[in-house]
């Protein structure tokens, strides 16, 4: 009789049941998995696991993590100065479409009844006329915004996108543990979420009938469009800026939704309507998704020290020519106090209970309540009613009772008793647990879902199917322990029915032909610009330094430089600022030298501090660059190995971002700011090379030295084989057109550039820019190599100097002025 052959280790379905009975011993009751430890959805999304990794779960967890990593999206901690990659758990949390149905319908009730109360409170406030809402809770609330009294939205709504934290019970009960109307973040997160899973588990979509995002964030752009006057409107998203806590994130959603991410230097209002800076003059903005304070967003009407809002702003929404996302002042609401009073609110104005209810909250601003939360002090959460920290809670985080120290519980329950209002009290929340990778096992570990609703382009509420869980970094369930969270989570939400392939781009024979990329903001223009300057001037100094310390490629002249020619290489670098004038010329104190000239930190402009100018330049504009140009500019300084081996790889990396932008960025306005940069840059450094080495009396290894910082030596090998001389060598260096690296070469392609930029005026006459630029070709087409001297080189430095300047005061508008220059306001 025939036997059934074993299963095999590498069967996926084996790996799966092991995991999942595995993990079930050891977690804690209300598990999201071992509730339904026999769903096939979770044996499916195992299976997935086991197909990928094999028997190594640590594998799949360095795979999402890559996959993460490669997408960019980042996230800092404050106070830190570099970003961190955004941690992702190989293994999604699932929900199925019914119980989706009702986490859905309580969210939609709770941005209607939180519409319902703004639009009250920025009225006639008859809700705090009649007691339901105490006059102290809006009052004491830092973010009710007076100024915003009496004004209507533009298209009615004070809300058009919100975030609801949500927690699930031991039992599997959802509750909402706090709302986030003010500047909603996440939403970015949740799609890299979903882009790294999916590319890890590419099977799970159809298995699962894994419901989209694409729809969801299709309607809230049309939701913004619609609440717009004109019928193509422009939308931009509001950053802080690349110090932002979630900047990648915004960078990441403004692409996708192809948003205009624009900072607050960007916007200008002029005459009540809102205009981004760009170069080719001023342009309208519609709508406005922010991502900051809104007590930031404008000086004139909120907070007078605002250096990144934009004046009149409030004016222009006022004359309802702008949407702002979300209205200024929602935030009220946000405050845990208002949590105390929802429920009633919700009874009362909707005549049904929360669908979601609230954590359990008493607000410490009435009698009853705080007599209450004093009683049963040790069983509750002490935390500020507002969001900021009141003096008995300095570090503005809730505490649960029972773990104060003797003299901080004396000195919280003395501050409650001086100003109650400031505080509230919750019930401590104990959280369900799902499965994450650690340390090459599954564990069990709390989490909290983040939930999105935004309004579609009928004013209604729809919600992303999903949104991202948060992951606690150790086992304990209580909410308050788990804090920010080590790992964030995919959210799939899955059902029988199949989901049709959604993408938030159009048909493709739908889709209108563009070759325009569209607006370029002149903040975006000026960082392009200086990115290529950046770059270039990093590349001329290592070149020096390289010189320097003897690494010429002509056989001839070996590691040894004249000291005359040395000290005017030192000299190079003392006037760039990049280290100190060494104690000597010999070999030790040069070695000191060029290495504070290529590692120095601190005050100089050192190669690495060069190199972190353009680092911080490409943070800012990620949104337009690629992703390895951003992990070339990320990448550390090296450190190891000799200075020659250093230099090296920083050449080799600067010849790798210079590859990348002359083949594989478009010849877009970006890519020619950034051409630029780099063109007048360079034509600075030969020209200040020719000064140094070029000019009559100048040695054979001053020739040498300028060959080989103009990396022409082969160019000149090749067609010279009679030996180096002055003429030929500053020919070949200043007036060569044909030579990539010659002075000439640059200048033609800066000349090219300005004649193609816009311009304002359609009289034909050139503007000051392209002036200057004609007026530098004709000095050095017709000069001679010969007749090159220091007076006509000074010349040139000076015109390429006035001419970045005159590209900064035409392109890159800043201040008051250019508002009111002629031709510079358009459709």
């Amino acid at each position: 009789m025939a036997t059934m052959p074993a299963p095999s280790l590498l069967d996926s379905g084996v790996h799966a049941q092991r995991w999942i009975a595995d993990y079930c011993q050891q977690a804690l009751q209300g598990d999201v998995l071992c509730a339904r430890p026999d769903d096939p959805a979770w044996t499916a999304t195992f299976e997935e696991l086991a197909a990928v990794a094999g028997d190594d779960l640590g594998h799949a967890r360095e795979r999402a993590q890559r996959h993460a990593e490669d997408i960019g999206t980042g996230f800092r901690i404050i106070g830190e100065s570099d970003e961190r990659p955004w941690p992702v758990s190989p293994v999604p949390l699932l929900i199925d479409s019914e119980t989706w149905s009702h986490i859905a319908a309580g969210v939609k009730q709770r941005a209607e009844l939180m519409e319902t109360l703004l639009a009250d409170l920025y009225d006639q406030a008859r809700h705090v006329e009649s007691g339901l809402i105490p006059a102290a809770l809006i009052g004491g609330s830092p973010y009710f915004l007076r100024p915003m009294v009496g004004l209507t939205p533009p298209g009615g709504h004070h809300l058009h996108f919100i975030a609801v934290d949500l927690g699930r019970g031991p039992t599997g009960e959802w509750r909402v543990l706090g709302d986030h109307l003010r500047a909603p973040a996440g939403a970015g997160y949740a799609l890299e979420n979903r882009l790294a899973v999916s590319r890890t588990l590419g099977g799970l979509q159809s298995r699962l009938n894994v419901e989209r995002h694409a729809p969801f964030f299709a309607a809230f752009r049309e939701g913004l469009a619609a609440a717009c006057r004109r019928v193509e409107p422009r939308i931009g998203l509001l950053t802080p800026g690349r110090y932002s806590a979630s900047y990648a994130e915004q960078a990441h959603l403004a692409r996708y939704l192809g948003l205009l991410l624009v900072e607050g230097d960007d916007l200008a209002v002029l005459e009540d309507r809102l205009y981004v800076r760009t170069i080719g003059g001023l342009k309208r903005i519609d709508a406005i998704w922010h991502r900051s304070d809104p007590r930031m967003l404008d000086p004139l009407a909120f907070d007078s020290h605002s250096r990144i809002g934009v004046p009149g702003l409030i004016d222009a929404m006022a004359a309802g020519e702008v949407v702002i996302s979300n209205a200024p002042g929602a935030g009220v609401l946000e405050s845990a106090a208002f949590g105390a009073f929802l429920p009633r609110l919700a009874a009362r104005l909707t005549g049904r209970d929360l669908i979601l209810p609230n954590i359990a909250t008493w607000w410490c601003g009435q009698d009853a309540e705080r007599a209450r939360v004093i009683e049963d002090f040790d069983a509750l959460l002490i935390g500020p009613a507002f969001g900021v920290a009141p003096l008995g809670l300095p570090g503005g985080r809730p505490v649960h009772g029972a773990d104060l120290a003797p003299e901080d519980r004396a000195a919280l329950l003395a501050d409650i008793e001086r100003r109650p209002q400031d505080y509230v009290a919750q019930e401590v929340v104990r959280l369900s647990t799902m499965p994450v990778v650690a340390e090459n096992a599954l564990v069990a570990r709390p989490f909290t879902l983040r939930v999105f609703a935004a309004r579609d382009g009928q004013g209604q509420w729809v919600v992303l199917p999903g949104g991202f869980a948060r992951i606690g970094d150790d086992s304990d369930p209580r909410a308050s322990v788990m804090g920010e969270g080590a790992w964030s989570a995919d959210v799939v939400v899955h059902g029988a029915d199949a989901v049709e392939p959604v993408s938030l781009l159009p048909a493709t024979d739908s889709v209108h032909i563009r070759r325009n990329p569209g607006t370029l903001p002149s903040r975006v223009a000026d960082n392009f610009f200086w990115l290529g300057r950046y770059l270039e001037r990093g590349e001329a100094l290592l070149n020096v330094i390289r010189v320097m310390l003897g690494n010429s490629i002509d056989a001839d002249a070996g590691a040894a430089l004249g000291l005359a020619t040395v000290g005017k290489l030192v000299g190079m670098v003392v006037n760039a600022g990049s280290a100190p004038h060494p104690p000597s010329l010999r070999r030790a104190d040069l070695t000191q030298f060029a290495r504070t000239a290529m590692d120095a930190d601190s005050e100089w402009q050192s190669v690495r501090g060069i190199n972190r100018h353009a680092r911080s330049i490409g943070q800012g504009s990620r949104d337009r660059l690629s992703a390895d140009v951003v992990r070339l500019l990320d990448a550390p300084h090296p450190t190891r190995g000799g200075m020659l081996d250093r230099a090296g790889s920083l050449q080799r990396r600067y010849a790798a971002l210079s590859g990348l932008s002359a083949e594989h960025m478009s010849r877009t306005a970006s890519w020619r700011f950034h051409d630029l940069g780099r063109r007048i840059e360079r034509a600075l450094a030969v020209s200040r090379a020719l000064w140094a080495f070029g000019l009559a009396g100048a040695s054979a290894d001053d020739l040498s030295t300028l060959l080989d910082l103009a990396d022409s030596q082969i160019s000149y090998r090749q067609r010279y084989l009679t030996g180096i001389a002055r003429v030929p060598v500053v020919d070949l260096v200043a007036l060569d057109p044909g030579n990539p690296r010659s002075l000439a070469f640059q200048i033609e392609a800066i000349c090219a550039h300005m004649k193609a930029l816009p311009v304002l005026e359609d009289d034909g006459m050139d503007e000051a820019q392209q002036a200057q630029a004609t007026g530098l070709v004709a000095i050095v087409s017709t000069a001679t190599a010969a007749g090159l001297n220091a007076e006509i080189l000074g010349d040139i430095e000076r015109r390429l100097c006035a001419l970045a300047n005159a590209v900064a005061r035409r392109y890159f508008l800043q201040g008051a002025e250019p508002l009111r220059a002629a031709g510079m306001t358009l459709a």
